[in-house]
């Protein structure tokens, strides 16, 4: 009998060491959501669960052109459309993972999360195609990084790549002059 508690103890240790060192793909933090509506370059509607309202999400580390910023807020929206729709026209929007950040919301009641879809960091795609700026915030009350800082280094190298490619705001031709949160003040 004692044999098969040890063997049973062995087997449980195994599993948790094994489990210790996995990434699993979902967490307490994560949740499904189906895209309503694109809002701008940076936050969309969705539909969380079975619920029947409506719910904002400005999506975690990046800052993208206001709508009023020409060209650039519209076409902002624009692709963060594409990206966010079945048929990669704007229409029928499809299912997303929202990853969420250590602050629940920001000061406009807004939910704040990492946009995932098939598997690709919509954030930093954003960024990465010259439609946003990577930005990181700190969380309110807080003096040092925190869960939000999670892809803050992705985001810093997609911004360089676009930046080096001259892609969407980073073009030469036509960049973007002020800065969102410039053109906000």
């Amino acid at each position: 009998m004692n044999n098969i508690w040890q063997r049973l103890f062995l087997l449980l240790l195994s599993c948790l060491i094994g489990l210790g060192g996995c990434d699993f793909p979902t967490s307490k933090t994560e949740i499904t959501a189906q895209v309503q509506r694109v809002v701008s370059g940076q936050t969309i509607d969705v539909l969380i669960g079975e619920a029947i309202t409506v719910e904002r999400v400005r999506l975690i580390g990046i800052d993208a052109p206001d709508l009023q910023q020409d060209p650039w807020g519209q076409r902002g929206k624009e692709n963060l459309e594409k990206l966010l729709s079945e048929d990669g026209k704007g229409f029928a929007f499809g299912i997303v993972q929202l990853e969420m950040g250590v602050e629940d919301k920001d000061d406009f009641g807004r939910r704040l999360a990492y946009v995932w879809r098939d598997g690709r960091l919509l954030n930093e795609e954003i960024v990465k195609m010259g439609y946003a700026l990577a930005v990181t915030l700190y969380p309110k009350g807080s003096a040092k990084p925190s869960h939000n800082y999670k892809y803050s280094q992705t985001l810093n190298y997609a911004q360089e790549y676009a930046r080096i490619m001259g892609y969407g705001i980073w073009d030469t031709k036509q960049p973007l002059r002020t800065t969102p949160a410039e053109f906000r003040q």
